[in-house]
C-alpha cells in the first residue's frame, strides 16, 4: 500500500500569477487532482493513502495524515491559501516524521537484525513549489537544511531523517508571467538548479522544472510510473575493472571514474501475487558485527551500501534452498552489465563491515544479467553462500538429512562467521528444505540485554506520539493575541521636554496640558489587533474592514444605499456582499447540502424518486430488476427516454398528473358512479310518428353511450350501456359550467340528477318549467367523446400503475375495467392496449384472465344482437 504525501508550498510567493490567469497555487491544486485522477486508472492504486502538508508549523500544517478521509483530503486541498514564509527544510522534516511515525511501532526497520527489503512501505513525496528563495524566521537561506531536532522517538537510530523506500520529487513551477514567444523545447523535462534537487538525488528521486502546461501534465504522467514498490540501494564497485570484451570498441576502453562504478538506484521488490504482500526469506547484512556487550546501537545509513566485485563468479542455486530476486532499475550499471551479454557470469556482492574477522565482509549475494538480458537482478542468498549452499548440497544428497561429524564441525565453523540475526532466516530454510534442526533453540540474536529494552521503550514512545499527533491533526492554529508594543527605552520624549513645551506655548499662546512625567511601563503590555479574515467583512458598520483599493468603488455603494429612497430602511450589508462567496469555498458542495433544510417529502411517494446530479435535476435513480415470482418480473421505472406528460407515452401508461380533481384517482375512497338513465328511452317518452325524444326532454349525464349515432345500431348502444353487474358501466360527469348555471337559475337541483340511495333504474324527470338548453349535435358529440377520452385515460393510468405492481392481485384491474367509456369498439381497442402493456411487463396470468374477459364481451354482444333482432 504506497502512501503519496503531497508537500504543497504555501509561501505568499505562490501568490504570483502565470501568463494562464492562474496562480501558482491554483495550479499546484490543479496537478495534485490530475495526478490523482491519473494514478486512479491503475488498479493497485485502490490501496493508495493519501497525505497533504503545507509550509505551516507542527502539527497545523499537516493537513491529512494517516486517519484522515479521502473528502478531507480533498476539502484541504480546496482551502489551501499561501500566506507564510518557504520553510521547506522545516516541512520536509515534518513530511519525513509524519511516514516515519509508525515504523518503530511495526518493526518494519528491524534495527540490528539486518534489511529485509521485503518489510518496506513504500511512498512518495511530491513537493510542488515555485523554487524561490528560503526564508524563514531567521532570515534567507541559500541551502536546503532540515532541522536536525525532531520529537520522534528512535530517530537517532538512523544517520538520515528519511528512510530507503522513501523518495522525494519535486515539482519546480517556473511557469512565466508573460506567454513565451519561442517554441518550447521537445524531449524529457529538465531538473531544476534549486536547492531542492540535491535532496532529491539522496532520497533516489529527482526534480523537475516545469515551464508550461504541457510540461506539468508530462511530469505527472512520469511521476504516475515512478510508483513502484521497492528500496533504494547504493551500489559501489570494489577492486579492479572487468577485463574488456575482445569485440568491444576502443572508445569503451576507459580509464578512471565511469558513471556505473558508483549507482544510486531502486531495486523493485514484487508483491505476491496470490496474497499482494511482498515474501522474501534473507535479510541484507548490517554495516556492523553485533555485539552482545555493547549498550547501544551504531546509527545506520538510510540506504545500504552494498559493493560488487567485477571477478566473474558462476551463479550458485541449490535445489529446495530458498534465495531472494530482486529486479534493479535502469541505470548505467545495468546497460553496462547487459552491454557485455554474459548471462551466465555473476557478481558477487558484499557490505563492509558485516563479518566478524574482514573489512569486506563475506558475499550475500550477486549480480546477475537475466537469461534474455532484458534486465539485471539482485540475488540475495545466504551469508557466505559459497560455503553454506556446498555444504547443504552433501546433506541433501550425500547424507540424506543424517549428517555426519565432519559435517558437522563445517556447519560449526561457517555458523562462527555468519551474523547471528541470520539464524531465524535459516532455521526457516532447514524447515523448508526437510533437514533436521541444526541449530539450537536457545541461540542469540546478537542484541543485548539494554539495546532490547531500548526498542522495546522507543516503541510504546512512538505509539504515544502516534496518538498525540494524530489528535492534534485538523485542528485550526490559536488566533494571535496582535502585535506587541515594545517600550523604546526610559529616554524622555520630544514632546515631554520643556523647551518643546516652551516652543508650543511661544506659538500658540496656551501650552498643551500634559503630564510632565509619565510613566514609562504604562503601555508595556500594549498589543496591536489583528484582522480576524474568519469574520465576514462588514463594510457598511466597520470602515477598517474595507481595502484601500475599493474605497471609492464602496462610497458609490453607500451613496447609492443612502439616496434609495424605495426601500423604508437603510440596509446594514450591501448584496453583493450578502451573496459573495469566496473562491476557495465554491466548491464545498457537501458543506452547504449539510447546511441546507431538510427537503420536504414526495407528494407521491411511488414517483421515481430524483437524484441529487449537479448539473442535471432530470435524472432519475435507477434501480435494478425486482423479482415477482417465477415468471413474472418487473423492471425499474419505464419510457426513461420521455417526458411523463408526452403525448407519445400514451400507450405504456397515462400521463402522470400532480393533483387530479377526479374521484377515480381519489385512492382509498370508492368510486360512486353518476346515476344515468335507460340506454333506449321508453315507448311513452317516444314521439310515435319519428321515434325521437321528445324537445321537453333534458339529460344530466350524456356520453357516447346514449347518443344514437349513424354509426353505431342500437344493439350497440344497448349492450354497452346495459349494465353486466350492479357496477358494470358508469358514465361521464356533465360539464361543471352547465350544471353550475342551471342550479343558479333553478335555485334546485337539476333534472334528472338523483339523490344517494336511488337506483339506476329511476325513471327520467321532466322539467316544464323553464325553457330547455341544448346543443348543437356536432358539440354535442364533441364534448361526449372529450370526456370519454379523458375519463379513459385516467382508468389507463391507474390500470398501469397496478400491472406493475409485484403479486397477482387483479381484482382491482378488473374493476377499473367495467369503469371503461365508450362504444364497442373503444372499449375493445382500450382493452387490446391493456393486454399489450401487461404482455410488456411478462404478466402472463394476468394476460389468460384479460382474453378471457375479452371473449365474454364478444359473446355477450353476439347474444344482444340476437335478442334484437327477435
Amino acid at each position: 500500500m504506497p502512501v503519496l504525501l503531497f508537500l504543497i508550498d504555501t509561501s505568499a510567493s505562490m501568490n504570483q500569477r502565470t501568463h494562464l490567469g492562474t496562480t501558482y497555487l491554483d495550479i499546484a491544486k490543479g496537478a495534485v487532482e490530475t495526478f490523482m485522477k491519473l494514478r486512479g486508472r491503475d488498479p493497485a492504486s485502490r490501496g493508495d493513502r493519501y497525505m497533504l502538508v503545507n509550509f505551516e508549523d507542527v502539527p497545523f500544517g499537516i493537513k491529512a495524515g494517516w486517519k484522515e478521509s479521502h473528502a478531507t483530503f480533498m476539502t484541504e486541498l480546496r482551502n489551501l491559501q499561501a500566506t507564510g514564509l518557504t520553510t521547506f527544510g522545516q516541512s520536509l522534516r515534518t513530511s519525513f516524521d509524519l511516514l516515519n511515525l509508525n515504523r518503530l511501532v511495526t518493526g518494519i526497520d528491524n534495527y540490528g537484525q539486518g534489511r529485509n527489503p521485503f518489510f518496506l512501505e513504500p511512498a512518495i513525496i511530491i513537493a510542488i513549489t515555485d523554487g524561490n528563495k528560503l526564508t524563514s524566521s531567521s532570515g534567507v537561506q541559500d541551502e536546503l537544511h532540515l532541522p536536525l531536532t525532531t520529537p520522534l522517538p528512535g530517530s537517532e537510530l538512523t544517520k538520515e531523517p528519511f528512510r530507503w523506500d522513501q523518495r522525494l520529487f519535486s515539482l519546480v513551477l517556473r511557469i512565466p508571467g508573460n506567454a513565451s514567444v519561442e517554441p518550447e523545447p521537445l524531449g524529457g523535462v529538465p531538473p531544476d538548479d534549486s536547492p531542492i534537487t540535491p535532496m532529491c538525488e539522496v532520497t533516489g528521486g529527482r526534480s523537475y522544472s516545469v515551464f508550461s502546461q504541457r510540461m506539468l501534465n508530462q511530469c505527472l504522467e512520469s511521476l504516475v510510473q515512478k510508483i513502484q514498490s521497492g528500496v533504494v540501494i547504493n551500489f559501489e564497485k570494489t577492486g579492479p575493472d572487468p577485463p574488456p570484451l575482445e569485440d568491444a570498441p576502443a572508445e569503451v576502453l576507459k580509464t578512471g571514474l565511469q558513471p556505473w562504478h558508483c549507482c544510486h538506484k531502486l531495486i523493485y521488490v514484487r508483491p505476491n501475487p496470490k496474497t499482494g504482500v511482498p515474501i522474501g526469506h534473507w535479510p541484507i547484512p548490517e554495516a556492523f558485527w553485533p555485539d552482545q556487550n555493547s549498550p547501544t546501537l551504531p546509527p545506520r545509513s538510510a540506504h545500504p551500501h552494498v559493493r560488487f566485485s567485477c571477478l566473474d563468479s558462476e551463479p550458485m542455486v541449490i535445489d529446495k534452498v530458498p534465495f531472494d530476486k530482486y529486479e534493479l532499475e535502469p541505470s548505467p550499471l545495468t546497460q553496462f552489465i547487459l552491454e557485455r551479454k554474459s548471462p551466465h557470469i555473476c557478481w558477487q556482492v558484499f557490505v563492509c563491515n558485516s563479518a566478524k574477522y574482514s573489512d569486506l565482509g563475506q558475499p550475500f549475494g550477486y549480480l546477475k544479467a537475466s537469461t534474455a538480458l532484458n534486465c539485471v537482478n539482485l540475488f540475495v542468498m545466504p551469508y557466505n553462500y559459497p560455503v553454506l549452499l556446498p555444504l547443504l548440497d552433501d546433506l541433501n544428497k550425500v547424507h540424506k538429512f543424517k549428517p555426519t561429524l565432519k559435517w558437522r564441525q563445517s556447519f560449526e565453523n561457517y555458523l562462527k562467521t555468519m551474523p547471528p540475526y541470520y539464524y531465524g532466516s535459516l532455521r526457516k530454510a532447514l524447515r523448508i528444505m526437510g533437514a533436521p534442526n541444526l541449530l539450537a533453540d536457545n541461540m542469540e540474536y546478537g542484541l543485548s540485554y539494554s539495546v532490547v529494552s531500548y526498542l522495546k521503550k522507543l516503541s510504546q514512545q512512538s505509539k504515544i506520539e502516534y496518538d498525540r499527533l494524530i489528535a492534534l491533526i485538523g485542528k485550526k492554529p490559536p488566533p494571535e493575541g496582535g502585535i506587541k508594543v515594545r517600550w523604546r527605552g526610559g529616554g524622555i520624549s520630544l514632546a515631554q521636554r520643556r523647551d518643546f513645551i516652551q516652543q508650543l506655548q511661544s506659538l500658540t499662546g496656551d501650552g498643551p496640558t500634559l503630564p510632565m512625567e509619565l510613566n514609562p511601563k504604562e503601555f508595556q503590555g500594549f498589543h496591536l489587533a489583528l484582522l480576524n479574515k474568519g469574520l465576514k467583512p462588514q463594510s457598511f458598520r466597520n470602515p477598517y474592514d474595507i481595502p484601500r483599493s475599493h474605497l471609492l468603488d464602496q462610497l458609490s455603494r453607500m451613496r447609492r444605499n443612502l439616496l434609495n429612497t424605495g426601500v423604508c430602511t437603510l440596509r446594514g450589508q450591501d448584496s453583493d456582499q450578502l451573496h459573495s462567496v469566496p473562491i476557495a469555498q465554491m466548491g464545498n458542495y457537501q458543506d452547504f447540502l449539510k447546511a441546507a433544510p431538510q427537503p420536504l417529502r414526495d407528494a407521491d411517494p411511488e414517483q421515481p424518486k430524483r437524484l441529487h446530479t449537479f448539473g442535471n435535476p432530470f435524472k432519475l435513480d435507477k434501480k435494478g430488476m425486482m423479482i415477482d415470482e417465477a415468471d413474472e418480473f418487473v423492471t425499474g421505472p419505464q419510457n426513461k427516454g420521455k417526458r411523463p406528460g408526452d403525448n407519445n407515452n400514451m400507450q405504456g401508461g397515462g400521463p402522470k398528473r400532480r393533483r387530479c380533481m377526479s374521484p377515480l384517482l381519489r385512492l382509498g375512497r370508492a368510486y360512486t358512479p353518476p346515476v344515468s338513465p335507460p340506454a333506449s328511452p321508453r315507448p311513452s317518452d317516444l314521439d310515435m310518428n319519428n321515434g325521437t325524444p321528445e324537445p321537453d326532454l333534458i339529460i344530466n349525464h350524456l356520453n357516447q353511450n346514449h347518443y344514437n349515432s349513424d354509426t353505431s345500431s342500437d344493439s350497440e348502444s344497448e349492450l354497452l350501456s346495459g349494465p353486466v353487474d350492479n357496477h358494470d358501466s358508469y358514465a361521464g360527469s356533465e360539464p361543471e359550467d352547465l350544471r353550475h348555471r342551471d342550479e343558479e337559475e333553478n335555485g334546485q337541483p337539476r333534472a334528472g340528477e338523483l339523490p344517494l340511495g336511488s337506483e339506476a333504474g329511476a325513471e327520467v324527470v321532466l322539467v316544464e318549467d323553464q325553457p330547455p338548453r341544448y346543443l348543437s349535435p356536432a358539440a354535442l358529440k364533441k364534448h361526449i367523446h372529450t370526456e370519454t377520452a379523458k375519463v379513459n385515460n385516467e382508468l389507463r393510468a391507474l390500470i398501469t400503475k397496478e400491472i406493475r405492481k409485484p403479486g397477482r392481485h387483479y381484482e382491482k384491474i378488473f374493476l377499473l375495467l367495467k369503469q371503461i367509456q365508450g362504444t364497442l369498439d373503444t372499449r375493445l381497442i382500450f382493452l387490446q392496449n391493456i393486454i399489450k402493456e401487461a404482455a410488456r411487463f411478462k404478466k402472463r396470468v394476468l394476460i389468460d384472465q384479460l382474453e378471457t374477459f375479452l371473449e365474454e364481451i364478444h359473446n355477450r354482444s353476439v347474444n344482444m344482437n340476437h335478442v334484437d333482432a327477435l
